[in-house]
């Protein structure tokens, strides 16, 4: 059912935890599932993403794709992050079963809000 990279990132999670001090947080959750995903990004002056961390309710999928979005994103720009969709995601997973297709979407979507939140707070530094 599950590749086994799916099984890696679902039972040894590499990003669990918040950044306090974050520069963006975006939250995504599906109503009907019940998976609600936290991201937290930490960036620097060139606009490249240091740290990232999440916290994920939901099942194995929903943390798997949690955690392989953090991994793509660790040391790629603002415009580079933006580009990861949840198809990357899925394809990076090595797949994952049609009916949990939704998680990747859940953890694209709650990094674009995190990039959204980092660029809302730096426009109001300005």
């Amino acid at each position: 059912m599950y590749s086994e990279k799916v099984m890696d990132h679902f039972m040894n999670p590499r990003n669990v935890g918040e950044i306090a001090d974050a520069d963006g947080v975006g939250t995504e959750g599906n109503p009907v599932c019940g998976d609600i995903m936290r991201i937290y990004i930490k960036v620097d002056e060139a606009d490249r993403i240091t740290d990232v961390k999440f916290k994920t309710f939901g099942c194995g999928a929903a943390i798997a794709t949690s955690d392989m979005v953090c991994e793509m994103v660790i040391g790629k720009t603002i415009d580079e992050a933006l580009q990861i969709t949840n198809a990357a995601v899925a394809e990076a997973l090595e797949g994952l079963p049609p009916n949990k297709m939704h998680c990747s979407n859940l953890a694209a979507d709650a990094l674009h809000k995190a990039i959204a939140d980092y660029k809302e707070r730096k426009a109001k530094q300005a």
